[in-house]
């Protein structure tokens, strides 16, 4: 016996009628007559007369009802305070987040989460965004900052912002006496492109962005982490397209060139679960709302 079938009994007993009783359930009334069935089936004992015109609790039925409903009521009230324990056991955060997020979102929330909950204790993950995806609907972090939104019902995501995309070409380049770039000095030179599985947001950025603009690169080196995309720049490896995040992070190896053509731009995303946000992801969302002016609420 299982708890739903208590429900429908209780519910089919509250309306002595089924077609009302599977509508309030949200089923379909042969489906819940067989439910009915298994329930009577398994007590051993008739629980309901049913006829053309009327449903009626039979004596065993009263009596079942008044336990079925001190059953729900027990059960209703063990998972309540299952919640409540597990929230106050919560002194935890766990955060996903693409590097960006470390130097763009991070130096302003954290102060704020420390001023206002001084015990808790914040747990970091770099993931790549399906990775953090998965891990938020496995309830292993509370909230992703990733480059892309999942559209899922569960999840709730808001952009924080756009950022440009950037070139970078080694300092030593034949260009780097040029103010300004066209896009069509892309065409033949070796490029350094993020991985399509480590960053696949950027990945398609970029090559919808040379497809519409009809340049042909050559890319030499598919990247798995956007470092990997400046220290490979460095090197003289190529010239590569990041987002603008980077720029302090570039060596003296490393020049960024203007365009005459805008670059495209990339976004960055806060999810969280609808079901079970977080008091401290409500602060997060406050910070941001309020640094990035954010129409949130």
């Amino acid at each position: 016996m299982e708890l739903r079938h208590l429900r429908y009994f209780c519910m089919v007993a509250r309306e002595l009628n089924f077609t009302r009783a599977a509508e309030k359930l949200n089923t379909v009334q042969p489906s819940l007559s067989q439910q009915i069935k298994d329930l009577e089936q398994e007590v051993g004992v008739k629980l309901l007369e049913r006829s053309n015109r009327k449903v009626e609790l039979t004596e065993a039925g009263e009596v079942f009802l008044k336990e079925a409903l001190q059953s729900l009521e027990h059960a209703e009230r063990a998972i309540q305070l299952a919640r409540q324990v597990a929230e106050v056991e919560k002194e935890h955060l766990d955060i996903g987040f693409v590097p960006v997020a470390e130097m763009k979102i991070f130096p302003y929330i954290m102060p704020n989460i420390r001023a206002h909950f001084p015990d808790l204790k914040a747990q970091f993950h770099s993931l790549t965004d399906a990775e953090q995806f998965s891990w938020l609907r496995q309830g292993t972090i509370d909230i992703a900052f990733t480059r892309y939104p999942d559209p899922s019902a569960e999840f709730e995501s808001i952009k924080i912002f756009d950022e440009p995309l950037t070139l970078i070409v080694p300092r030593d380049s034949d260009v780097r006496d040029i103010p300004a770039l066209s896009i069509k000095n892309f065409a033949g030179r070796n490029f350094v492109i993020s991985d399509e599985q480590a960053s696949p947001q950027l990945f398609n950025i970029i090559h919808e962005f040379l497809n519409k603009s009809g340049i042909k690169v050559n890319v030499v080196q598919h990247s798995t982490n956007i470092l990997l995309n400046v220290n490979l720049v460095g090197m003289g490896v190529g010239w590569s397209l990041v987002p603008a995040y980077v720029i302090p992070l570039l060596g003296e190896n490393i020049m960024v060139k203007k365009t005459i053509e805008p670059l495209p731009m990339i976004g960055l995303y806060a999810t969280y679960r609808k079901d079970q946000k977080h008091e401290v992801i409500n602060l997060i969302l406050k910070v941001l709302k309020e640094k990035f002016c954010l129409d949130l609420f």
